[in-house]
């Protein structure tokens, strides 16, 4: 909405609620609160009443993406430049690959509903995972496959995979934020967080990155063998996927070491 049409004057309360659908620029929403609270109609004072919602409500994400992102701006007012938020998934199904992401953002970045990958749908994920990858300086996804997570276990599977993400940034990071570990025979300073998805704004775009990646993974497997279900449930310890377990026998992508498919000769 312009403030052409802002300062036109519109007497219908119809219209005012069809443009205010449309929304409003931040730069106008105080003239056009302003606009609505002197009118003396109902229909008009309760629009003000949903624009100022509106307007706290961004307000308040402002802040929480704000606090997301607090140490980082630490780390650049300490002298970095590019800081890396890194994360891994799939550290706990019984099939697929374990996929760690790394994402340098920029300073300024326009990310309203980042959070936890955990906390948001699968349609949140997807939107983010796109305006990440869009405003991004660096991403890169690593991922081991089950035969490496059989070998390395979950947790050497989880640092290896974490290193080869950092390892494999187009433009190497200053300093590295981490989801709970210190990765091992990197040469970046680093810092753990524990709960760093729900606590850091690097880790949680990470945490998104890898988790829409997977899922995407989950989903051709699920394409080259049919009958497991591993689009629906990706390969978690699920009804499901144990009943099809029984009525088929594990695939060559599912982890050997773990129960109960290590109980069960291996599919054909």
């Amino acid at each position: 909405m312009s403030s052409r049409e802002l300062d036109s004057g519109v007497r219908s309360l119809a219209e005012l609620r069809e443009r205010l659908a449309l929304g409003v620029a931040p730069a106008l929403e105080g003239r056009w609160l302003r606009l609505l609270q002197r009118d003396e109609r109902a229909g008009a004072r309760a629009l003000a009443a949903v624009l100022e919602r509106r307007r706290d409500e961004r307000r308040r994400e402002a802040r929480r993406i704000a606090r997301l992102f607090a140490l980082r701006r630490q780390l650049f007012a300490s002298g970095a430049r590019l800081v890396a938020g890194v994360d891994e998934v799939g550290v706990g199904p019984l099939a697929g690959p374990l996929v760690a992401a790394a994402v340098v953002l920029p300073a300024r970045v326009q990310l309203p509903g980042l959070d936890d990958s955990k906390q948001l749908s699968a349609e949140q994920r997807e939107a983010l995972d796109a305006a990440i990858r869009t405003q991004a300086i660096a991403v890169c996804v690593a991922e081991l496959s089950s035969t490496e997570v059989d070998r390395l276990n979950t947790r050497g599977a989880s640092l290896e995979a974490m290193r080869r993400a950092v390892t494999g940034l187009a433009q190497a990071p200053d300093h590295v934020l981490v989801d709970a570990f210190t990765i091992p025979a990197i040469a970046f300073p680093q810092t753990p967080i524990v709960g760093g998805d729900a606590r850091d704004g690097s880790i949680a775009a990470a945490s998104i990155v890898a988790k829409v990646y997977r899922d995407a993974r989950m989903r051709e497997i699920d394409g080259r063998y049919p009958g497991y279900g591993f689009a629906r449930h990706k390969g978690y310890s699920t009804r499901d996927h144990f009943a099809a377990l029984a009525r088929l026998g594990p695939c060559p992508e599912h982890r050997r070491s773990f129960t109960p498919v290590s109980q069960l000769p291996l599919f054909a």
